[in-house]
C-alpha cells in the first residue's frame, strides 16, 4: 500500500495542476463571461453575421468565375480541345438548370399571419400556427414538381435536386442566403395542372385550412410570362453517382 500511495500522490498533483490550467484558459478565452450563452435572441444575430460572410464569399466566387470564363474563352480561340469542351458544356447547361427558363406558369405566395390591431394573436392560436414553416414550402415545391413543372424557383433562386430550404427562426435559409416572408415560389408549366396538383396536395390543403382560420397568406397567380433564373450555386456533388 505504501508503494501505491507513493505513485498516486504525484498523479493527483498532476491532475490538479492540469485542471487549474484548463480553468484559467477557459476564463481567459471567455473574458470572464459564459462561453455558452443562454440568450436565444442571439440566433438572429448569428444568422445575419453568417449571411454577411456568405455574401462576401459569393461576391469573391463570382469575380473568380468571371476570370475563369475569360481565360477559357481566350484559350478556346487557339485550342480546339478547349473549344469543343466549352461547346459541350454549353449544350448541357439547360439540362443542368444553369440557364433561365421562361414561359407560362404560376406564382405561389405564402405569408405569415399578421397580428391583430391590438398586437395580440388570434384567439386560440399558438405562435407556431401563424408562421410559414419549412414543411409548408416543401409541400408546395413537391406539388409543383409533381405537376410536371419544367423549372421551379423560389425568391430569386432556381430550385434543383440538391436544394433544401431550411427554417432558421423566423427566416428561411436557401443555398446560403436568408429570406423573410412573403415567400414566392414560381413554376413554369401548364397552369391548370399546376393549380389542380396544388389543390390536391395534403400539405398545401392543411396550410390553406390554417390560412382560413388564422389569416396566413396563400395565393396562386397565373402568369403568361414567367422567368425562372438559372442555378448559380455549386454544381458538383459529393455522394451522388451515375447509375448504369
Amino acid at each position: 500500500m505504501t508503494g501505491g500511495n507513493a505513485i498516486w500522490k504525484p498523479l493527483v498533483l498532476v491532475v490538479c495542476l492540469a485542471a487549474g490550467v484548463l480553468l484559467a484558459t477557459t476564463r481567459l478565452a471567455s473574458d470572464g463571461t459564459e462561453l455558452r450563452s443562454t440568450d436565444s435572441g442571439r440566433i438572429s444575430d448569428l444568422v445575419r453575421a453568417a449571411q454577411t460572410g456568405a455574401d462576401a464569399a459569393e461576391n469573391e466566387r463570382d469575380a473568380l468565375a468571371a476570370q475563369v470564363a475569360e481565360l477559357q474563352s481566350k484559350a478556346a480561340g487557339s485550342d480546339g480541345a478547349v473549344a469543343d469542351a466549352l461547346a459541350e458544356a454549353e449544350g448541357l447547361a439547360a439540362a443542368a438548370a444553369l440557364t433561365p427558363v421562361s414561359g407560362t406558369g404560376v406564382t405561389v405566395t405564402l405569408t405569415d399571419a399578421p397580428r391583430g390591431a391590438d398586437g395580440n394573436y388570434p384567439l386560440g392560436a399558438r405562435p407556431d400556427d401563424l408562421v410559414v414553416h419549412q414543411q409548408d414550402i416543401e409541400s408546395v415545391l413537391n406539388a409543383l414538381w409533381s405537376a410536371g413543372a419544367s423549372a421551379v424557383g423560389m425568391q430569386d433562386q432556381r430550385i434543383v435536386s440538391s436544394s433544401a430550404p431550411r427554417c432558421i427562426g423566423s427566416t428561411l435559409l436557401l443555398h446560403g442566403r436568408t429570406y423573410s416572408p412573403p415567400y414566392l415560389l414560381t413554376a413554369i408549366g401548364d397552369p391548370a395542372r399546376l393549380e389542380a396538383t396544388l389543390d390536391a396536395e395534403p400539405g398545401v390543403r392543411l396550410f390553406r385550412e390554417y390560412a382560413q382560420r388564422y389569416g396566413l397568406g396563400y395565393s396562386v397567380r397565373i402568369d403568361e410570362q414567367l422567368t425562372v433564373p438559372g442555378f448559380d450555386g455549386a454544381t458538383s456533388t459529393r455522394y451522388a453517382r451515375p447509375i448504369g
